[in-house]
C-alpha cells in the first residue's frame, strides 16, 4: 500500500496555527467596542421580529444605531489619527 501524504505545505497544520497572534488579538480588543455596540443593536432587532415596534422600542433602534455609528466614527478618528500622512 501506498502511504499518501500532503504535498502543500498550506494543508499541513503548523504548530503555530492553534490560535491569534498578540498582534490579532490587540486588534480584537481595540475593535471590542464596535462588537459590543452591533451586538447590542442586533439585540434590539431580534426583540422587534415578532411584535410591532412601539414608540419606545423605535428609540431604542435608533440609540443602538446611533452608538455603532458613534463608535465607528471613533475608532475611524483614532486610525487616522494614528497614520502619518505625507504630501
Amino acid at each position: 500500500m501506498k502511504h499518501i501524504g500532503a504535498v502543500q505545505v498550506a494543508v499541513t497544520r503548523d504548530e503555530f496555527d492553534g490560535g491569534p497572534t498578540a498582534a490579532e488579538l490587540d486588534a480584537i480588543e481595540g475593535e471590542m467596542p464596535l462588537i459590543e455596540a452591533e451586538v447590542e443593536l442586533l439585540d434590539v432587532r431580534i426583540s422587534l421580529l415578532d411584535r410591532p415596534v412601539t414608540a419606545l422600542d423605535g428609540r431604542r433602534l435608533r440609540r443602538a444605531r446611533r452608538k455603532v455609528l458613534a463608535v465607528r466614527r471613533d475608532l475611524t478618528n483614532q486610525a487616522v489619527a494614528g497614520t502619518d500622512v505625507a504630501a
